[in-house]
């Protein structure tokens, strides 16, 4: 099988990694997002995949635009039998679709159609849901609308978190790809249009999602201090000079206390226990802007924080 995998995200690796190690492929070409700006210094850093793919001596293409002529082109010169996408970051256009001889397929981390778009981890846990899964779709010109080839799923249980549940979607993505893969091309897999219930969507995460509102109810501030783990963070604000100071939420737990929302009404070894609108959070992990990431007892060491503050 001559294929083409195409993918940007630390998830995407995983199944580029067991494309690399299967038996009877011949991997043409690795195609990832171009080198993007990152950090205070804004140098140009590579993607997870590329790095990869340089690794262990892969061709790399990154075209800016997916639907670049001159990129079509180029794949079409490389004569793919299938592509395969892993959180590549584009939608593929219909011409691009049509190029190889079984077309594109897509390792996506829901259970579609529910959750279509560029965040479904998180949006799985944000919306607390009790389990979320991988499919592996065959792709078309629409936002993760393409026919299903097959899905597995899994529990989200309350010591998930959106990094846990990446690493583990990742692995079944790569599992489930390889098993699907034989049998989607030898033609004993028909592929099955989505169902029109139930469909979602997820869209991208804004640093400013990670922002707290301490009216809400406890538990949707538990599945936001989770679901959001490690980027933006859950994030709140403590009174300081000169001005107000962030304060970034790693691990928190819902406890049966309650009291005006965002007000600390306890500080100890413990953590530090904040009023929302229903029930209280106890916060157990967190991190001052540019301070370290640390227990709250360790926190708490260093950080005046008394009873009747006002978080916001």
């Amino acid at each position: 099988m001559r294929i083409i995998f195409m993918g940007s995200a630390p998830l995407s690796c995983e199944s580029l990694q067991a494309l690399r190690q299967r038996a009877g492929i011949d991997l043409l070409a690795v195609v990832t997002q171009p080198d993007r700006p990152k950090g205070r210094e804004l140098k140009l850093q590579p993607s997870p995949v590329k790095l990869f793919a340089v690794q262990q001596n892969l061709r790399v293409l990154q075209p800016e635009r997916a639907r670049s002529p001159d990129f079509i082109n180029e794949v079409r010169t490389l004569g793919p039998d299938l592509i395969v996408v892993a959180a590549y970051g584009q939608i593929l256009p219909q011409e691009l679709l049509q190029v190889p001889q079984f077309g594109c397929i897509n390792v996506h981390t829901s259970l579609l159609p529910k959750y279509r778009g560029a965040a479904p981890i998180q949006a799985a846990i944000l919306n607390d849901e009790p389990e979320t899964g991988v499919t592996i779709m065959k792709m078309d010109a629409g936002l993760d609308t393409g026919d299903l080839l097959s899905q597995e799923r899994t529990a989200i249980g309350p010591e998930d978190t959106a990094q846990t549940l990446h690493e583990r979607l990742a692995q079944m993505g790569a599992g489930l790809l390889m098993r699907t893969m034989p049998e989607y091309v030898s033609g004993r897999l028909t592929p099955k249009p989505q169902p029109a219930e139930g469909v979602s969507y997820a869209p991208k995460i804004k640093k400013q999602d990670g922002r707290i509102d301490w009216t809400k109810p406890g538990r949707t501030i538990w599945n936001q201090v989770r679901g959001l783990v490690p980027w933006p963070g859950a994030f709140t604000f403590m009174p300081a000079d000169p001005h107000p100071q962030l304060l970034k939420v790693w691990a928190a737990e819902v406890v049966p206390l309650s009291g005006p929302a965002g007000e600390v009404l306890r500080a100890d070894n413990h953590g530090i226990v904040a009023g929302c609108g229903d029930q209280a959070m106890r916060i157990t992990e967190l991190q001052r802007e540019g301070g370290r990431r640390l227990p709250a007892d360790q926190f708490l060491a260093g950080h005046r924080l008394q009873p009747g503050t006002r978080l916001g």
